[in-house]
């Protein structure tokens, strides 16, 4: 390894990656020095307190509610978006049509967010179809928005936007997949469970790796339909780290939107670790 490195800087190969190296240096990496710098002084005067904005962070009950409700999203969305996703596309995978259907997943991807709000308000909201429909049944109309159901349309939400791309993904994976190999399994009498667990899913290790990091990430972006569908203070079971973060700016407290930012970036890296950890462990 010694010797392959010596030899990628003797021969200049290392000078490739220098525009990369610089835009990352300059687009991220500074900027993120910059925030660590700002997350250890007041946003005013500018003064140097320590760790004083974290203890703050930690103490902040908005903030406590923020990172248990983004929490549970992602602990709630990561399994039923992976397992509904992986479901679809085997099931896709065996038609003919595959390739017509994965242009109609990719809709959502393609819809206006402005849309997407309009369709949720069109749903979800006190005079919206689905509370039409209840009380045409003779049934109490549901506040969605304004009791805890609206954490589950926010996760709706968020699984609708983000499965046609991870089935797309899936495919993508099952399809690489030798057809000798799975004619060899059926004609070895494997049923569909051992078919989907000892050929599917070890040979799509790769792209489960990629898809759980993706809507990991995913899952800490998800604010736009929230707040546009909701506003700055939604009910406290949908107030997730992406509300707080937009009220502090809005108030201009940037020493504890700095000292947030690096917490959460702590997490996503730790995250990300722990995944290729496992991932590694398995192999």
């Amino acid at each position: 390894m010694k010797r392959k490195v010596k030899s990628w800087l003797k021969e200049g190969k290392w000078i490739f990656f220098l525009p990369s190296i610089t835009g990352v240096s300059i687009f991220i990496l500074l900027p993120l020095a910059d925030v660590i710098k700002r997350s250890f002084y007041t946003a005013v005067t500018g003064e140097f307190t320590g760790i004083d904005n974290y203890v703050e962070l930690f103490q902040n009950q908005a903030f406590l509610l923020a990172v248990k409700n983004t929490l549970r999203f992602t602990g709630f969305c990561l399994p039923i978006l992976l397992g509904l996703s992986f479901a679809v596309s085997i099931m896709l995978s065996r038609l003919k049509q595959v390739q017509l259907f994965k242009s109609v997943y990719l809709f959502p991807l393609a819809v206006p967010t402005a849309t997407v709000v309009l369709i949720w308000k069109m749903f979800f909201l006190k005079q919206g179809i689905i509370n039409s429909l209840l009380n045409q049944w003779g049934m109490n109309a549901v506040d969605f928005m304004g009791t805890k159901a609206a954490f589950w349309v926010l996760v709706f939400s968020y699984v609708w936007k983000n499965l046609g791309y991870t089935v797309i993904l899936w495919l993508s994976g099952i399809l690489s997949i030798s057809d000798s190999l799975l004619e060899a399994a059926r004609v070895d009498g494997a049923n569909e469970r051992q078919y989907i667990m000892r050929i599917l899913l070890p040979n799509l290790k790769p792209t489960l790796y990629t898809i759980t990091v993706l809507s990991f990430l995913n899952s800490f972006k998800v604010f736009r339909e929230a707040y546009l569908v909701a506003g700055s203070y939604p009910h406290e079971s949908m107030y997730l780290l992406q509300h707080l973060f937009n009220n502090w700016f809005t108030n201009l407290e940037f020493d504890k939107m700095a000292a947030g930012s690096v917490c959460i970036a702590i997490v996503l890296f730790l995250g990300i670790v722990l995944l290729q950890y496992l991932w590694d462990k398995k192999e």
